[in-house]
């Protein structure tokens, strides 16, 4: 059997990763813009060359898609899916679920959710009880991670140590030898030095006798 031919792998290949900003309150910045409720964004390049980069931004203020789609008839999924992030009045919900039907059981679940909130909420306290733990074995590994390092700095530090004082240890000794030495050299000089003075002394008084 003929095994299948892989694709050769390229970068071209790799689709575009979308970051999608929802506002239920905008930034004043896009009530300059009173009529737009989707903004689309890329990244750029400050000298102006043309790189097609994956990241790429869509803005969505809720508040001004609410304010233009006021007593409109609901259309395209786009609007319907923004109609269902945004929609608080009951009539509004009617209004999506009688245009788009397939948000009925959406809403389902969500009201079976808000009904059942004590256990959702046992759920999630499991969850962040989990997190914590998780966070806490971080904070562990992490301690320990900076506790081997300090070991290691600890032991180099200690080696180092080590081999100053056993440098200075043998300049001790080199000082000490070098001491035993001049006091050996300051007294073969005595020695000569008297010797010599003896020997002086000998040579006057057999002087005395000749004379």
């Amino acid at each position: 059997m003929r095994s299948k031919k892989r694709k050769k792998f390229s970068y071209r290949d790799i689709k575009s990763v979308y970051n999608i900003v929802l506002f239920e309150s905008s930034p004043e910045e896009f009530h300059k813009f009173p009529n737009v409720y989707i903004h689309r964004s890329e990244q750029k390049s400050d000298t102006g060359i043309k790189i097609e980069l994956l990241q790429k931004y869509v803005f969505i203020p809720i508040d001004i898609f609410k304010k233009t789609q006021h007593n409109k008839n609901i259309t395209g999924k786009l609007n319907a899916w923004l109609m269902f992030f945004s929609a608080e009045e009951p009539e509004e919900i009617v209004k999506l679920i009688q245009a788009y039907p397939q948000f009925k059981p959406m809403y389902e679940e969500t009201y079976e959710m808000c009904r059942n909130m004590e256990e959702i909420m046992g759920l999630f306290s499991k969850e962040l009880r989990e997190l914590d733990r998780n966070t806490v074995q971080l904070m562990i590994d992490e301690m320990q991670e900076d506790l081997e390092q300090k070991r290691v700095e600890l032991k180099k530090q200690n080696k180092e140590l080590e081999k100053r004082s056993k440098e200075i240890e043998q300049q001790k000794n080199m000082a000490e030898a070098e001491r035993l030495r001049a006091d050996r050299l300051e007294e073969s000089e005595r020695q000569k030095s008297e010797q010599l003075e003896q020997a002086l002394r000998r040579i006057a008084e057999l002087e005395e006798q000749k004379g």
